[in-house]
């Protein structure tokens, strides 16, 4: 498979630099600098990172496994909808975990990876900026999401 291919996805048996061209292509056309993308594993109700663009090294071994319902992921996950901040570094909501600020990441966007109705991952996006997104941006976030969900984890 060509992993230069505008909207290919990879299958789950593709090299991870497949899903790294996805979510370098999908944080591009967003204008935005980081991204990640998990899948989801039922076995331990984890999310488990496929991709990540422009995450700090040290963040890395927090973000490899990221239980439902925990971080901006997780919670984007057990909700099944997007969850959004426009500044990660001063939201005092609490479901940014404490880590996440190392990120330096102001803007950001998760959404739920979803065939249908079965939970598939995460895909997240993030500015260097305080941003809002628009209802537009999130629901074409979510159409990305959806377009990789069947191939994302096996049938």
């Amino acid at each position: 498979m060509n992993a230069t291919a505008p909207e290919s996805a990879p299958s789950p048996q593709s090299k991870d630099n497949d899903w790294s061209s996805f979510l370098e292509k999908v944080v591009a056309d967003f204008d935005c600098t980081t991204g990640t993308l998990h899948r989801f594993d039922p076995a331990d109700n984890h999310l488990k990172l496929m991709a990540s663009m422009r995450i700090p090294e040290v963040l890395i071994p927090v973000i490899q496994s990221i239980p439902v319902g925990k971080g901006i992921a997780g919670a984007a996950a057990e909700r099944r909808e997007a969850v959004e901040m426009c500044n990660l570094q001063t939201d005092p909501s609490g479901v940014a975990k404490p880590g996440a600020k190392q990120t330096q990441v102001q803007g950001s966007l998760a959404v739920p990876v979803m065939d249908g109705s079965r939970l598939c991952g995460t895909l997240g996006i993030g500015k260097m900026i305080p941003y809002d997104f628009t209802e537009e941006e999130k629901q074409n976030l979510m159409q990305r999401a959806a377009s990789v969900a069947a191939r994302l984890l096996p049938a």
